[in-house]
């Protein structure tokens, strides 16, 4: 009996996926828990393993293109199917993955009747439609143009981006934290502890006990309601070469400074060397992006749906400030943003929020015990 197999959901917040290499060829059998395919979502490459016995006997959505959620990707056959392994060359399986021909269907040329590379590209020929002509190219008076494709990470996050301004009609708020002990504590311990807490821990830490007491900025706007969630699991944005990776800290509210960080850096690494798992970037519900390491002062970072709010950091800097006695000091200072979902929360629940942050910057060593 022939059967479909969709795509699977492998990210809570993933509405489609990318196929990146089947790791069967059509005609090929597989077992229940053996790996079928590897699939890239908005959060990381996973591979799907198959849930039952059964034949792969047809690929309908080839290697590099996407397809949503639910959607066929495949054609199978049960375990019961009379179909024998072909004999095809490893070459032959790879080519036919690659064009999406079964085995099935294909006469072998090689000795003893094995299927070759040529006898796979042959069928692929035999059952294509012609090719409509592409059109030309109008002149472009900006010179010539060169194309670069999206990586299919680079695609979702460009999906999802436009999902984001296009559905939540969000609003920002911005306020200067004072840094200095903050600074002015990890310079002092950083001759002790090679594994010190980043300034970026402190401002997870700040936020999720912020989360805990202000719960409306730990929640989703869905189908007309506001779903507040339980647990504090803040995403923590990591650039790679070609792409923002937002691995969670689970129940950040509830880690150790030191147990944060440890976690954060573990993440971090992983984003990094793209060995994230599915359950490194799932559950999230609020999300703090620094690029103050980059020399950026402030910026505003875009709501990243279904969560409510997302906090933008900005670099450490000094500005002077009245010491009280008449004169002028030098404080580090950094910008925190917080962009927010206007359906859930308003301008004086943001203004709450960041100042909760702000004030427990202040005094980092609340944050440290």
């Amino acid at each position: 009996m022939t059967a479909e197999l969709t795509m699977p959901k492998l990210s809570d917040s993933a509405a489609d996926a990318v196929i990146v290499r089947w790791l069967k060829a059509p005609g090929e059998r597989f077992s229940r828990g053996e790996a079928l395919l590897e699939v890239e979502t908005d959060k990381a490459t996973v591979v799907y393993e198959a849930e039952e016995d059964g034949l792969l006997e047809s690929i309908l959505v080839a290697e590099g293109e996407s397809a949503a959620v639910g959607q066929p990707i495949a054609g199978l056959a049960g375990a019961s199917a009379s179909a024998e392994r072909p004999n095809a060359t490893p070459v032959a399986r790879k080519t036919a993955v690659e064009l999406g021909v079964s085995l099935l269907g294909v006469d072998g040329t090689g000795p003893g009747g094995r299927i070759t590379r040529e006898d796979v590209r042959r069928a692929a020929e035999e059952s294509a439609p012609a090719p409509a002509p592409a059109p030309a190219a109008p002149a472009d008076a900006r010179g010539d143009v060169r194309f670069v494709e999206l990586t299919p990470t680079q695609r979702t996050i460009a999906r999802r981006m436009e999902q984001s301004a296009a559905q939540i009609p969000s609003f920002t708020v911005s306020i200067d934290a004072d840094v200095t002990e903050l600074v002015a504590l990890r310079r002092g311990a950083r001759d002790e502890s090679a594994q010190l807490p980043s300034l970026n821990d402190f401002v997870v830490k700040a936020s999720a006990i912020a989360l805990r007491e202000l719960p409306r900025f730990n929640a989703s706007y869905v189908d007309g309601r506001v779903e507040c969630y339980a647990r504090i699991n803040v995403g923590v944005a990591v650039a790679v070469d070609d792409a923002l990776l937002v691995p969670v800290v689970a129940d950040a509210d509830r880690k150790t400074l030191a147990e944060l960080a440890a976690e954060t850096r573990r993440l971090a690494e992983r984003a990094r060397d793209r060995s994230l798992e599915p359950g490194d970037l799932s559950g999230g519900t609020f999300t703090v992006s620094n690029l103050g390491m980059f020399g950026v002062t402030s910026f505003t970072a875009i709501v990243d749906p279904p969560q409510v709010a997302i906090l933008a950091v900005g670099g450490v800097r000094s500005v002077p400030a009245d010491d009280g006695r008449g004169g002028v000091a030098f404080r580090d200072v950094l910008t925190l943003t917080l962009s927010c979902d206007h359906r859930v929360v308003y301008g004086a629940d943001g203004a709450r929020f960041l100042a909760r942050v702000r004030d427990l910057l202040a005094r980092p060593l609340v944050l440290a015990l």
